[in-house]
């Protein structure tokens, strides 16, 4: 047992006053990234809130395996894409934005960033993730693997795969 009861290797919860300061110096990261995606302020606040109200409640779920603004990433990613895909307009989205996504390829500019999100409506949601991590924030497959916790191995297979969708999709 180490200092304060715990063993060895079993990292410390995050604390309440931790997350508060966490709120005060990263909000706006968190505002920004999810606005970047959902393209809405009011959603992007929302986010928000249940990002943060989610560590909260579980802050087990902080494991400590990389930095909290890492998490905060992710956890904010996650959030937008379950907005994304929960939203009523998929399908009809998806086959009006079908060249869009075979298209697919290069970082793309900030003014394409809503059409990217709407032709992702369909592709798997670990897809769509990888996706909007490479071609709307540009990271490199190592980065990827950093920020997914994938190996740089399965990142370029869940590309290729990707791309592989894409094509199919561009050719319906």
């Amino acid at each position: 047992m180490s200092e304060g009861g715990r063993s060895e290797g079993i990292p410390a919860r995050i604390t309440r006053a931790e997350i508060e300061a966490a709120y005060q110096a990263h909000a706006h990261s968190v505002v920004r990234r999810a606005e970047s995606l959902l393209g809405s302020p009011p959603e992007a606040r929302e986010v928000l809130q249940e990002v943060f109200m989610s560590l909260l409640e579980r802050p087990e779920q902080f494991e400590g395996r990389s930095s909290l603004l890492t998490w905060l990433y992710r956890a904010t990613t996650n959030s937008c894409l379950k907005r994304l895909r929960d939203r009523a307009t998929r399908r009809r989205l998806t086959t009006e934005n079908a060249v869009l996504l075979a298209k697919v390829g290069q970082p793309c500019p900030p003014d394409q960033a809503l059409e990217l999100r709407r032709a992702l409506n369909d592709v798997p949601e670990e897809l769509q993730e990888l996706a909007i991590y490479r071609y709307l924030d540009a990271l490199s497959y190592d980065e990827l693997a950093e920020v997914t916790g994938y190996s740089r191995r399965k990142v370029a297979y869940l590309l290729a795969r990707l791309a592989v969708l894409t094509e199919q999709r561009g050719e319906a």
